[in-house]
């Protein structure tokens, strides 16, 4: 075994300021690797919350848009409906409303007076015809008698007077001796042959018919000739 020699093991140690030397630049190597880690993660989350951000931005922007439309349509609303509620436009709406409600109450006035003059036109024609039908026998009377006897003249004028009287209010008589004879104004009490009658005619008024307007309120009785074929 061979004797320690304690300045020889001293001597090969390394010198404290080298080693001072080397441990600095690794230190600074690692803290730079530190801080460059470090600054990463932070640069990393300040572009992260820029873009937090800047989304949010975005978001609200797109919000503040479709609220300010919504506000806008709603103006536009809001004026058109508001154009009817200034004076002068509810004055014309209301005189529009009056208008339609008068030129109404004209329609329904109208066709009011309509029926009502019909009403009144078939009452007086009910009237008219209840007085001529209890008149018919006189009349017939005055009739045969026209045609049977001389009457003096107070009694035709007379007789005239009735006649107009019927005139003026609508009445017509109808019924002469050679006219055609018509089943829907005639009443045939007799068909007799005529040798000379080349259709139906009236030989005989027995009793006159008597119409208002359109209306028959009695058919003539008549007698009727007929070709003898």
């Amino acid at each position: 075994m061979s004797d320690f020699n304690k300045d020889e093991y001293l001597n090969d140690l390394p010198d404290m300021d080298d080693l001072s030397g080397q441990a600095a630049p690794a230190a600074g190597a690692d803290s730079a690797a530190s801080a460059g880690s470090a600054d990463k993660p932070a640069a990393d989350t300040s572009a992260a919350q820029e873009a937090s951000a800047a989304d949010a931005t975005a978001k609200s922007q797109d919000n503040g848009d479709a609220a300010a439309k919504g506000d806008a349509d709603k103006s536009d609303k809001d004026g058109k409906d508001g154009d009817t509620l200034t004076p002068l436009g509810q004055a014309k709406k209301e005189a529009a409303e009056y208008l339609e409600a008068l030129q109404r109450e004209r329609a329904e006035f109208i066709n009011f007076r309509n029926r009502a003059q019909k009403e009144q036109d078939r009452f007086r024609q009910h009237g008219i015809i209840d007085v001529l039908t209890a008149l018919l026998p006189a009349l017939d009377d005055i009739d045969r008698i026209r045609e049977h006897s001389e009457m003096d003249d107070s009694f035709k004028a007379v007789a005239n007077k009735i006649d107009k009287a019927f005139e003026k209010f609508g009445v017509e008589k109808f019924g002469e001796k050679g006219e055609d004879f018509d089943p829907t104004k005639h009443d045939a009490i007799l068909h007799k042959p005529d040798p000379n009658a080349e259709k139906e005619t009236v030989d005989t008024v027995v009793e006159a018919g008597y119409r208002i307007g359109d209306r028959v309120i009695r058919a003539a009785r008549v007698v009727v000739a007929s070709p003898q074929n």
